[in-house]
């Protein structure tokens, strides 16, 4: 017989207060209190002190009796200032007494009165809640160290006599009701069985039922009735609070989340015991169900014990239908943890892998124009028709939005309030009269049958069709395990059928592995065509209850559980959220703050907002394989790079009036990589700066001014290079070609004036420039100078015939002059088959000026000279730069040159430049209007004509060539004195995939412009 087969005590008024009387030495005024088991009495004395009197049942046990006087003395000793009864000790100071009544042996205790009102007759508001929460944190805390051989005994109210409830199922009559407690117990036994042995155990209330909790000025004041006190998991203290707080609320797991929030931050819960929470609860209430239905005929004159019984199914109701991941995940947010454990880890890896992975969909999404739907605004016709799944209407608002906005993906967000969830699977179970409509994953629009493919490696989980409306329709399920312990799962909806059924559970997927390709509406639920893509961090085994939308409420929670899944597909955070000013807004700023001569590129200019490697991304999140701009010489960012620069920028930045170690570091560096001649070095901001000084140095050594030139060269931008650039002085706003400069003949191979070798070729270019030269000296005007960029690059990538540098190199130190190699922008290994241009060429300059890339991007630029040239330049006028040099850019600096080295960057140059050639040749043979291809390493060219023989120039078509590629995502540029020529600098960086796709983009351009 257990104790709740006992009947409670009946003593009368009158009999209760002799017992108080003479066994406790107290006399007051007695009122009644109600108990399920045992009488008790509130006491008010003569002089005002409040008492609880309490007989107890007489089936209770000594050693229970014993056990509850032992936890109170021990709570009091432990954490005095704790609101729960004291011991009030009764004559010769018993902490009980024991008497004898009709059904037995009777205990009494006098304890402490707690004011306040039950918990049952108070508002639950979250102060009250919290505060429950924590006053039972406090207690168990409490009770860590307590033991006692009465806590361990086997009662129906024990949470892990759960499994006895079966016993009573016959009880419950109502079909649904049975199914409710069976689908309860078999959670119980799937769950929370097996999970035991690792939950913490200790003495536990176990009884803080709404009776019990008192409440006062709107706290909670008190908890009272040991008498279910045990020795039982930790979780079932929480569990016991919660059941009783959730019922009749119209959102039960956030008063839950109160609840234990408040414990959380006085006693931490595990992740296992957040784990089985919910599990309990729904344990508990088929405890208390089954209970009352084994009992209801001989106790349906006692309200006390169904009170709750109603609201009891109403909740275990509520509770079958909510996923207990998401429940877990409440909770565990209110306690300011992670939704799942793990979560922040998955979401961190993804950020730092999002670069590596395998493409989605071809082209990769990043690569293609996108444009964000509206699916939240009733106004939004696509919106609208969606809702009303008007797939016509659908169809027309689609194509319209591409139309208007020119993208080849439409985006649905993840996070998006949404409109369009009219299905009834949709109502909440969360919280009564609220509708599921945050997007819990992202949705990329594109045709049906659009393939999409996994970019990491995958088992097949699940592959499934859900045809109902509104639903996913073809449905696959992911897992990913990239290294081991990080294990996260993918959801694919809206698919293909045939394609889905392909897939089988337990398959094996490769990263870039074809996953299945888009449904249309008939097989997609009814929507325009696209893939619902969502991640879990949490383990589905009936991939059809994975909610792909959720309650705006929890949109933190729903960030843990189902992250943002855009660095999954490769996507940037800028195709969703836009930042700063409108494109059209920079443009008419730029007319108002900056000088009109500052140029922008492309037809349509566009607006940079991030760099990574070899890609530029625009304010749409599109991203473009950069080709063009050289200055990002490791590719945009590179981490060592950046990470040198935090690091010195932390630590100083200072000029080189003070000492320093990393100006010599980089120097020293810097000339392990040069002949042994250039020696001297000094580190400037820009090329500009660099060749300036060359210029400076070469006139105070020579004493003379006079410099050669090529024709159609660019040095930089100051006045006094502007004054040695043709390319500069002969065009529009130009003053024409100054005296002192003198211009040397292109000598170009392609368009050579004579037939021959190259080597013929060149010696006939050397011949007109050593006669220049020599009716330069016969005229009085020595030259200080020849300076020449190793690789003409403006003048349209003009790469220089064998012999020719050698031999003009001789002329002009045969007049007096000295060798300036302007090396800003083919320097650095861009050649492949050496650190520096000019080696390749057989000779040793007295000058060699470096920048843009040395510094990726850092303002860094160098000049390495002969030790006698920079002995003659120190004249007396002092030289400081006040950034040249700097730690900053120094640091910068060695991080590029042990970057190279590391990376084997030279030979993947040679690799990639040879690859690109060999492509770019085979467009020459398939377009005639493409008239030379030239290129060493990743300094490339393509020269447009218009006719083969007659090599006219077409800088139109190179023009339309270079904006058609920027349109397909690829940037370059045109050059060359009628900018006919295709230029192409791609980072040292490039792998074979970007040459590919190089190749592949400008076969496109050119057929799109020339057919």
């Amino acid at each position: 017989m257990t104790i709740l087969d006992n009947p409670r005590p009946a003593f009368s008024d009158a009999e209760a207060r002799e017992f108080l009387r003479s066994h406790f030495g107290v006399e007051g005024e007695l009122s009644p209190l109600p108990s399920e088991r045992d009488q008790n009495f509130r006491v008010m004395t003569a002089g005002g002190q409040a008492l609880t009197f309490k007989i107890m049942n007489a089936a209770e046990p000594l050693l229970a009796i014993e056990f509850q006087t032992a936890l109170l003395r021990h709570l009091e000793d432990c954490d005095p200032d704790l609101a729960v009864p004291r011991i009030v000790p009764g004559a010769g100071g018993r902490d009980y007494v024991l008497i004898d009544g009709a059904a037995g042996q009777h205990a009494l205790r006098l304890v402490t009165y707690l004011p306040g009102h039950p918990l049952a007759q108070e508002a639950k508001t979250a102060e009250v809640l919290r505060g429950l929460g924590s006053l039972l944190g406090r207690l168990d805390r409490a009770l860590a160290g307590f033991g006692h051989p009465g806590a361990h005994r086997s009662f129906d109210w024990e949470i892990r006599s759960t499994p006895l409830a079966r016993g009573r199922l016959h009880a419950v009559t109502d079909p649904e009701q049975r199914r409710l407690v069976e689908k309860a117990l078999d959670i119980y036994d799937s769950r929370v069985a097996p999970s035991l042995k690792h939950l913490r155990s200790g003495v536990i209330h176990n009884d803080a039922n709404d009776w019990n909790v008192l409440v006062a000025d709107g706290r909670v004041n008190g908890l009272i009735d040991f008498g279910d006190a045990v020795h039982s998991p930790i979780a079932a203290e929480i569990a016991v609070a919660c059941t009783y707080a959730m019922l009749e609320e119209g959102s039960p797991i956030e008063a839950a989340a109160r609840i234990v929030a408040g414990y959380h931050a006085e006693h931490p819960l595990q992740d296992a015991e957040f784990a089985v929470i919910l599990d309990l609860v729904m344990a508990r209430l088929a405890i208390s169900v089954t209970m009352s239905a084994a009992r209801r005929m001989g106790a349906a004159d006692d309200p006390y014990l169904f009170v709750s019984e109603k609201p009891a199914w109403d909740l275990l109701r509520k509770l079958s239908a909510v996923d207990h991941r998401i429940a877990t995940g409440i909770l565990r947010q209110a306690c300011g943890l992670e939704a799942a454990p793990g979560a922040r880890r998955i979401r961190e890896w993804l950020s730092a892998n999002r670069r590596n992975l395998a493409p989605l969909m071809n082209p990769h999404p990043v690569r293609q124009a996108k444009h964000v739907l509206d699916l939240g605004s009733p106004d939004e016709p696509l919106a609208a028709a969606s809702a009303a799944q008007d797939h016509e209407a659908a169809d027309r608002a689609y194509a319209e939005l591409v139309r208007r906005h020119g993208f080849s993906l439409g985006l649905g967000p993840w996070g998006e309030r949404r409109i369009i969830y009219t299905a009834p699977f949709f109502e909440s179970v969360l919280a009564e009269g609220t509708r599921r409509n945050v997007h819990l994953g992202l949705d990329i629009f594109a045709p049906a049958g659009t393939e999409m493919f996994t970019p990491l490696a995958a088992t097949v989980v699940a592959a499934t069709i859900n045809p109902e409306p509104q639903d996913y329709g073809g449905l696959i399920l992911l897992e990913h395990e990239p290294e081991p312990g990080l294990r996260f799962w993918t959801l694919w909806g809206h698919l293909d059928h045939a394609s889905v059924r392909e897939r089988r559970v337990g398959e094996r997927l490769d990263a870039g592995a074809f996953v299945a390709r888009l449904g249309d509406y008939a097989e997609n639920g009814g929507w325009v065509p696209h893939v619902h893509l969502q991640l879990s961090t949490t383990r589905y085994e009936d991939v059809s209850i994975i909610p792909g939308v959720g309650e705006e409420a929890y949109v933190d929670v729903w960030a843990d559980l189902y992250p943002r899944p855009y660095d999954f597909a490769g996507l940037t955070i800028e195709a969703f959220e836009r930042t700063g000013r409108t494109r059209e807004e920079l443009i008419e700023k730029r007319r108002e703050r900056l000088g009109r001569n500052v140029s922008l590129s492309y037809s349509t200019p566009l607006k940079m907002v991030r760099g990574e490697g070899v890609w530029l991304i625009d304010d749409t999140g599109r991203a473009y394989l950069d080709c063009y701009n050289n200055v990002a010489h490791l590719g945009h960012c590179h981490p060592n790079v950046v990470q040198a620069i935090a690091r010195q920028a932390a630590l100083l930045n200072t000029n080189t009036r003070y000492l320093h170690d990393t100006i010599i570091d980089y120097t020293e560096r810097l000339s392990r990589t040069l002949p042994k001649e250039l020696d001297t070095f000094f580190v400037v901001c820009t090329g500009s700066e660099a060749n300036d000084l060359a210029l400076r140095m070469a006139r105070t050594y020579t004493g003379r001014n006079d410099v050669v030139v090529l024709d159609w060269a660019y040095h930089g931008h100051t006045q006094a290079l502007i004054d040695i650039s043709p390319y500069k002085y002969k065009r529009k706003g130009g003053r024409g070609r100054p005296d002192f400069t003198h211009e040397l003949p292109i000598p170009e191979i392609y368009r050579a004036p004579i037939a021959g070798t190259p080597e013929e070729i060149g010696g006939h270019y050397a011949g007109e420039a050593g006669r220049i030269i020599a009716d330069m000296a016969a005229s009085g005007r020595v030259p200080a100078a020849f300076i020449a960029e190793t690789i003409p690059s403006v003048a349209g990538q003009i790469f220089l015939p064998p012999g020719y540098l050698k031999d003009v190199y001789s002329h002009v130190r045969a007049a007096g002059g000295i060798a300036i190699a302007d090396e800003v922008q083919v320097g650095f290994g861009r050649v492949g088959s050496a650190m520096w241009a000019f080696e390749e060429h057989g000779v040793v300059p007295d000058i060699v000026t470096m920048g843009k890339p040395i510094g990726n991007g850092h303002p860094l630029a160098v000049v390495a000279v002969r030790r006698e040239i920079a002995t003659a330049f120190a004249n007396g006028m002092e030289y400081f730069n006040t950034f040249g040099g700097n730690p900053v850019s120094c640091a910068a600096g060695l991080a590029v040159l042990d970057t190279i080295e590391q990376e084997g960057l030279l030979a993947n140059a040679s690799d990639q430049g040879a690859y690109l050639l060999q492509g770019m040749r085979r467009l020459q043979e398939k377009y005639p209007a493409v008239g030379d291809v030239r290129g060493r390493g990743l300094f490339l060219g393509i020269e447009m004509v218009r006719d083969r023989s007659t090599k006219e120039h077409a800088g139109d078509i190179a023009s339309k060539i270079s904006n058609r590629a920027k349109e397909l995502g690829v940037l370059m540029g045109t050059d060359g004195p009628h900018d006919n020529v295709i230029k192409l600098r791609p980072p040292m960086i490039f792998g074979r995939e970007h040459a590919d796709l190089l190749l592949e983009v400008l076969d496109r351009a050119m057929a799109d412009i020339l057919h």
